[in-house]
């Protein structure tokens, strides 16, 4: 949840995060992760944008990540050899406080080959940029302020300050995601007004992708529940140990069982089938 508000923020106001990150409100298009061959393992967390000269890279975190200088190096090769003349900046921007150490890393480096990053420990940043642009307006409860539920009241003050009605709602719909990472919700609720918020993309992904989750949810434990029966019938009682296999199964694995299991002539073909996921 945390990082697709992230990555709408960004790609939505990427005028805003170049005025942060590049120091100048360079134009920015999104750029699609596939254009540089990217696997799909985080590509969810992974935003890129382009203007004519630069690629802006940006990793939103919530917890501290040991790979993350491999991942900045590897993506940075993969940028340089899709679009060698363009400058690049990547940025880590770590939304909530830790002692790790892991979010002091700015660098990749192994014998011969030296990569560095930018890192943005957001509690370190001053809170009043974050209030004078609509699209880092979201950020603001997580940076240096003193006092979170004053600065949430000024994320108020200012989102209703804005004249574009989705703009605004898709604002303070973020503001509210983003303020659940160190605000409690009631007081969060109480500030920000719910009924503009429901007129936000973001809200209403988030909403949609909730009852798809549901779904899928219920979809999964029918589907284990219909198996497991099929399982027992066909190779006799299943031990607890393959349940708790079974239980871990995707919906697709789980789909993919139920066909499988029609050649099953005993329990060591299910533990073979296993075994292969």
């Amino acid at each position: 949840m945390y990082d697709n508000t992230c990555k709408f923020l960004a790609e939505t106001f990427s005028s805003d995060f170049a005025t942060w990150l590049l120091g100048k409100p360079v134009p920015l298009t999104k750029l699609s992760p596939s254009e540089l061959s990217l696997e799909p393992i985080r590509a969810d967390a992974l935003i890129l944008l382009e203007s004519e000269e630069h690629v802006l890279h940006i990793e939103f975190q919530t917890e501290p990540d040991a790979t993350m200088p491999y991942r900045m190096a590897d993506y940075r090769l993969r940028a340089f050899r899709r679009f060698p003349n363009k400058q690049m900046k990547q940025v880590v921007v770590y939304l909530t406080p830790t002692k790790s150490r892991f979010v002091h890393q700015t660098v990749f480096e192994i014998p011969g080959t030296r990569h560095e990053f930018g890192v943005v420990r957001l509690w370190e940043q001053p809170t009043q940029p974050f209030l004078d642009s609509p699209g880092l307006l979201p950020l603001a409860v997580l940076t240096q302020t003193l006092d979170k539920t004053q600065t949430l009241k000024q994320v108020a003050v200012q989102a209703d300050s804005i004249q574009d009605k989705q703009v605004q709602s898709n604002v303070v719909a973020s503001a509210a995601i983003l303020a659940g990472l160190s605000l409690e919700r009631s007081f969060i609720n109480q500030v920000l007004r719910k009924e503009i918020m429901k007129q936000s993309v973001i809200y209403q992904d988030i909403i949609d992708e909730g009852r798809l989750e549901g779904h899928r949810e219920g979809r999964l434990e029918e589907s284990q529940s219909l198996i497991l029966r099929q399982l027992n019938r066909r190779v006799g009682e299943l031990p607890f140990e393959l349940r708790s296999q079974l239980a871990r199964l995707s919906l697709e694995q789980t789909e993919a069982l139920a066909e499988a299991l029609l050649d099953f002539a005993e329990q060591s073909d299910l533990v073979e089938w296993l075994e292969r996921q």
